[in-house]
Protein backbone atom coordinates (compact mmCIF):
# COMPACT_ATOMS: atom_id res chain seq x y z
CA UNK A 1 0.00 0.00 0.00
CA UNK A 2 3.23 2.45 0.77
CA UNK A 3 4.79 1.56 -2.41
CA UNK A 4 1.72 2.18 -4.48
CA UNK A 5 1.45 5.91 -2.18
CA UNK A 6 5.25 6.61 -3.19
CA UNK A 7 4.51 5.32 -6.99
CA UNK A 8 1.55 7.33 -7.11
CA UNK A 9 3.45 10.61 -6.05
CA UNK A 10 6.73 10.01 -8.14
CA UNK A 11 4.18 9.22 -11.08
CA UNK A 12 2.30 12.42 -10.24
CA UNK A 13 5.60 14.53 -9.44
CA UNK A 14 7.18 13.32 -13.17
CA UNK A 15 3.42 14.74 -14.80
CA UNK A 16 3.54 17.92 -13.18
CA UNK A 17 5.97 20.49 -13.82
CA UNK A 18 5.32 22.37 -10.43
CA UNK A 19 8.45 21.84 -8.36
CA UNK A 20 6.95 22.88 -5.24
CA UNK A 21 4.85 19.59 -5.67
CA UNK A 22 7.86 17.48 -6.24
CA UNK A 23 9.47 18.55 -3.09
CA UNK A 24 9.41 15.89 -0.80
CA UNK A 25 10.72 18.22 2.04
CA UNK A 26 7.11 20.25 1.26
CA UNK A 27 4.55 20.54 3.69
CA UNK A 28 1.61 19.89 0.78
CA UNK A 29 2.93 16.79 -1.36
CA UNK A 30 1.02 15.99 -3.21
CA UNK A 31 -1.82 18.37 -2.58
CA UNK A 32 -3.29 21.39 -5.27
CA UNK A 33 -1.97 24.24 -4.80
CA UNK A 34 -5.18 25.69 -5.14
CA UNK A 35 -5.58 24.94 -1.33
CA UNK A 36 -2.73 27.24 0.12
CA UNK A 37 -3.72 30.73 -2.13
CA UNK A 38 -3.98 33.30 1.00
CA UNK A 39 -2.14 31.97 3.60
CA UNK A 40 0.82 33.37 4.61
CA UNK A 41 4.09 31.84 3.68
CA UNK A 42 6.89 33.63 5.61
CA UNK A 43 5.66 32.17 8.86
CA UNK A 44 8.48 30.85 11.49
CA UNK A 45 9.80 27.21 11.49
CA UNK A 46 11.17 27.55 15.33
CA UNK A 47 9.44 29.67 18.06
CA UNK A 48 11.58 30.91 20.37
CA UNK A 49 10.29 30.89 23.61
CA UNK A 50 12.13 33.58 25.20
CA UNK A 51 9.92 35.88 22.93
CA UNK A 52 7.04 35.52 24.59
CA UNK A 53 5.58 36.94 27.54
CA UNK A 54 3.26 34.42 29.53
CA UNK A 55 1.09 35.27 31.92
CA UNK A 56 1.68 34.44 35.67
CA UNK A 57 -1.04 31.79 35.66
CA UNK A 58 1.22 30.01 32.59
CA UNK A 59 4.50 30.49 34.72
CA UNK A 60 2.57 28.87 37.96
CA UNK A 61 1.32 25.63 35.71
CA UNK A 62 4.84 25.22 34.12
CA UNK A 63 6.24 25.43 37.39
CA UNK A 64 4.01 22.53 38.83
CA UNK A 65 4.67 20.57 36.30
CA UNK A 66 8.79 21.23 36.15
CA UNK A 67 8.04 20.21 40.02
CA UNK A 68 5.81 16.80 39.11
CA UNK A 69 9.26 16.24 37.47
CA UNK A 70 11.80 17.47 40.05
CA UNK A 71 9.78 15.62 42.57
CA UNK A 72 10.40 12.19 40.63
CA UNK A 73 14.06 12.17 40.01
CA UNK A 74 14.56 13.54 44.10
CA UNK A 75 12.42 10.92 45.39
CA UNK A 76 15.48 8.79 44.66
CA UNK A 77 17.70 10.80 46.83
CA UNK A 78 15.20 10.64 49.47
CA UNK A 79 14.97 6.75 49.52
CA UNK A 80 18.52 6.53 49.74
CA UNK A 81 19.13 8.50 53.08
CA UNK A 82 15.29 6.09 54.13
CA UNK A 83 17.23 3.39 53.47
CA UNK A 84 20.57 4.06 55.05
CA UNK A 85 18.70 5.05 58.12
CA UNK A 86 16.55 2.04 58.73
CA UNK A 87 19.29 -0.37 58.24
CA UNK A 88 20.94 0.14 61.27
CA UNK A 89 22.21 2.41 64.18
CA UNK A 90 25.50 3.26 61.98
CA UNK A 91 23.34 3.58 58.18
CA UNK A 92 21.28 6.37 60.90
CA UNK A 93 24.43 7.88 61.68
CA UNK A 94 26.04 7.78 58.23
CA UNK A 95 23.26 9.34 57.04
CA UNK A 96 23.34 12.16 59.30
CA UNK A 97 26.89 13.04 58.89
CA UNK A 98 25.82 13.02 55.03
CA UNK A 99 23.28 15.31 55.68
CA UNK A 100 25.83 17.92 57.24
CA UNK A 101 27.74 18.35 54.13
CA UNK A 102 27.21 21.01 52.20
CA UNK A 103 25.28 19.33 48.81
CA UNK A 104 23.34 16.99 50.36
CA UNK A 105 21.72 19.48 52.78
CA UNK A 106 21.61 21.62 49.55
CA UNK A 107 20.05 19.01 47.53
CA UNK A 108 17.53 17.98 50.64
CA UNK A 109 16.15 21.58 50.55
CA UNK A 110 15.92 21.73 46.62
CA UNK A 111 13.38 18.91 47.02
CA UNK A 112 11.43 19.61 49.89
CA UNK A 113 10.90 23.04 48.05
CA UNK A 114 9.71 21.40 45.31
CA UNK A 115 7.40 19.37 47.08
CA UNK A 116 6.10 22.30 49.02
CA UNK A 117 5.39 24.45 45.56
CA UNK A 118 3.71 21.08 44.39
CA UNK A 119 1.72 20.81 47.12
CA UNK A 120 0.44 23.76 46.67
CA UNK A 121 0.08 24.14 43.49
CA UNK A 122 -2.06 20.83 43.94
CA UNK A 123 -4.18 22.01 46.40
CA UNK A 124 -5.00 25.45 43.99
CA UNK A 125 -6.25 22.79 41.05
CA UNK A 126 -8.53 20.61 43.72
CA UNK A 127 -10.14 24.36 44.15
CA UNK A 128 -10.09 24.79 40.41
CA UNK A 129 -11.81 20.96 40.17
CA UNK A 130 -14.39 23.00 42.24
CA UNK A 131 -14.79 25.76 39.91
CA UNK A 132 -13.61 27.93 42.32
CA UNK A 133 -10.79 30.48 40.98
CA UNK A 134 -11.74 29.55 37.23
CA UNK A 135 -12.12 32.81 36.03
CA UNK A 136 -9.21 35.37 34.24
CA UNK A 137 -9.23 37.42 37.65
CA UNK A 138 -9.32 34.44 40.10
CA UNK A 139 -6.82 32.67 38.24
CA UNK A 140 -4.49 35.22 38.17
CA UNK A 141 -5.30 35.99 41.89
CA UNK A 142 -4.89 31.99 42.55
CA UNK A 143 -0.64 31.78 40.91
CA UNK A 144 0.05 34.62 43.24
CA UNK A 145 -1.32 33.29 46.21
CA UNK A 146 0.17 29.82 45.51
CA UNK A 147 3.16 31.82 44.46
CA UNK A 148 2.94 33.52 47.67
CA UNK A 149 2.51 30.93 50.03
CA UNK A 150 5.27 28.44 48.35
CA UNK A 151 7.96 31.02 48.58
CA UNK A 152 6.90 31.46 52.89
CA UNK A 153 6.67 28.00 53.30
CA UNK A 154 9.80 27.42 51.26
CA UNK A 155 11.49 29.88 53.24
CA UNK A 156 10.35 28.33 56.69
CA UNK A 157 11.51 24.76 55.68
CA UNK A 158 15.08 26.37 54.72
CA UNK A 159 15.46 27.79 57.71
CA UNK A 160 14.40 24.42 59.72
CA UNK A 161 16.23 22.14 57.89
CA UNK A 162 19.52 24.63 57.81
Amino acid sequence: MILLRVTGFVARCRASRNLEICNPHSTNIGISQHRFEGMKTDRPINLSLTKFSFPLPAIASILHRITGVLLFVGIAFLLFLLDQSLTSAQGLDNARVLLTQLLPKLLLIAVVATLIYHFVAGIKHLFLDFDVGDTIEGGRLAAQLTIAISALLIVLAGVWLW
